[in-house]
């Protein structure tokens, strides 16, 4: 519920008796939230303020009675529990107040220790509802959030973040470099957060010079220009009751970072040409790979700007910072390229995922995509082996002898290939701790050093 402590709702028309009730449900739960009202009117109101777990209220009260302040509270607060008591109960309007959604049914005079157990088992009812609720929200956000591939413990937190900001409906500001996924995060934000029925709208800032970007984003009237022979609805329109994603907004030009921060300010654009003002409903998303704060600055980003977009701020974390999850990237990338290719499903070998999880990333997730739909072209049969990998490095396909490299060439690739493996399993099996690495490899400590300095493999990313 919306408070953490156990809440009762004490309603009946007789002021004396609903104190009398909630006296005796403070003597049974004195940390707890217990309050009394008067009728179905002032028991509505105090729903609105602060939804109670449970409501205990009176059959017969003038103006509403319990059968339709049963009925109102279902419908607007599923989560609460109800009891309804009265004098003057009939087996028939018990009936009719359970199937209206009352959980149980008390009669007056009141035996205190009836009212406890009734109330032990409709806060229990309560608790449990909370909690399904909770497990749902929880899985909901789950599912949405499995596009972002990867389990490691960065991209986990990265999930849980992206949960969170989704819950208000501030301004989001995504940080990440280039290559991380920060537009899909964005997508995610929006698909978790109370909008996700109404549209998501992305632009690349940058992508659109700056001179047209105006009248993209906040549209423009017929005449408005030299080739405006129409009216045009901008992307702010067009996300009405959505999102926008302003993706790259660290490039937005000067002149229109002005107009984006009046915008963001008052809620409402001016189209190009329009004489009045236009009020939007729309979410903001940016997201950037620059930094934000050297180019304030260096007086390329307005410093208003920036803590007008900066209220919740998620940062992608790169591939070196999650080299854990490559393994299962090569694998979802493989399955959807040869899906895409329309070509049986392909299997990257041991040696292939421990040379590409050991392998810098510079371009992060987006390289590695488009590295292994290389790979999923240029291996022939149904496995993906490391001279596959090779051949896709050095952009040459085919098995002929011709695209042969030397025999020294080769083996020295192949024994880097194992070595850079081998140590890297020996390290994951062994927490990063060198002395017990070097004991179950046969080396010295000085020897594994060394091979571990010449594979670049620092054993601190696997404690």
């Amino acid at each position: 519920m919306a408070n953490d402590k156990t809440s009762i709702l004490v309603v009946d028309d007789e002021p004396d008796f609903a104190s009398g009730i909630a006296r005796l449900l403070e003597s049974r739960y004195p940390n707890e939230r217990i309050m009394a009202c008067h009728s179905g009117a002032e028991a509505l109101e105090f729903m609105e303020d602060l939804p109670f777990d449970v409501v205990i209220s009176d059959l017969k009260m003038p103006e509403m009675d319990g059968i339709e302040l049963v009925g109102r509270i279902h419908d607007q607060w599923p989560g609460t529990t109800l009891v309804m008591l009265s004098a003057h109960g009939t087996i028939e309007q018990a009936v009719r107040a359970l199937k209206m959604g009352a959980y149980d049914f008390l009669t007056k005079p009141v035996e205190p220790q009836a009212l406890f157990r009734v109330a032990e088992k409709a806060l229990e009812r309560s608790r449990l509802l909370g909690e399904n609720e909770r497990l749902r929200s929880l899985l909901a956000c789950r599912s949405e959030t499995d596009c972002i591939v990867g389990d490691s413990p960065a991209i986990r937190r990265f999930k849980d973040s992206l949960a969170a900001v989704a819950q208000s409906d501030y301004t989001v500001l995504i940080l990440g470099e280039s290559g991380t996924g920060k537009e899909l995060a964005a997508r995610v934000v929006h698909r978790l957060s109370s909008r996700t029925e109404n549209p998501m709208v992305a632009v690349n800032c940058p992508a659109i010079p700056e001179h047209l970007l105006e009248s993209e984003l906040f549209g423009h009237v017929k005449g408005a220009f030299t080739g405006a022979d129409r009216a045009r609805k901008g992307l702010f329109v067009n996300a009405e009751g959505g999102s926008l994603l302003l993706d790259e907004i660290g490039d937005l030009p000067m002149g229109l970072q002005t107009k984006l921060l009046r915008c963001l300010q008052e809620q409402e654009i001016r189209p190009v040409g329009a004489s009045r003002n236009v009020p939007i409903n729309v979410r903001i998303l940016a997201s950037t790979n620059r930094d934000l704060e050297e180019r304030m600055r260096q007086g390329e980003f307005r410093e208003d700007l920036y803590y007008r977009l900066n209220v919740l701020t998620v940062t992608v974390p790169s591939l070196r910072e999650r080299t854990e999850d490559i393994p299962l990237l090569v694998h979802h990338f493989l399955d959807m390229t040869c899906a895409e290719l329309g070509t049986t499903p392909k299997e990257p070998t041991p040696e292939a995922l421990g040379y590409l999880s050991a392998r810098p990333w510079p371009g992060n997730v987006r390289e590695l995509q488009n590295f292994v739909r290389r790979l999923a072209v240029f291996a022939a049969g149904d496995r993906v082996t490391l001279p596959v990998v090779r051949m896709a490095e050095n952009g040459v396909s085919g098995d002929g002898p011709g695209e042969l490299s030397s025999y020294k060439e080769a083996k020295a690739a192949v024994v880097d290939d194992f070595t850079r493996s081998y140590t890297r399993r020996l390290l994951e099996a062994t927490g990063g701790n060198v002395s017990e690495a070097a004991r179950i490899s046969g080396l010295s400590r000085v020897a594994l050093q060394k091979i571990l300095k010449r594979v670049d493999l620092s054993p601190d990313r696997f404690r």
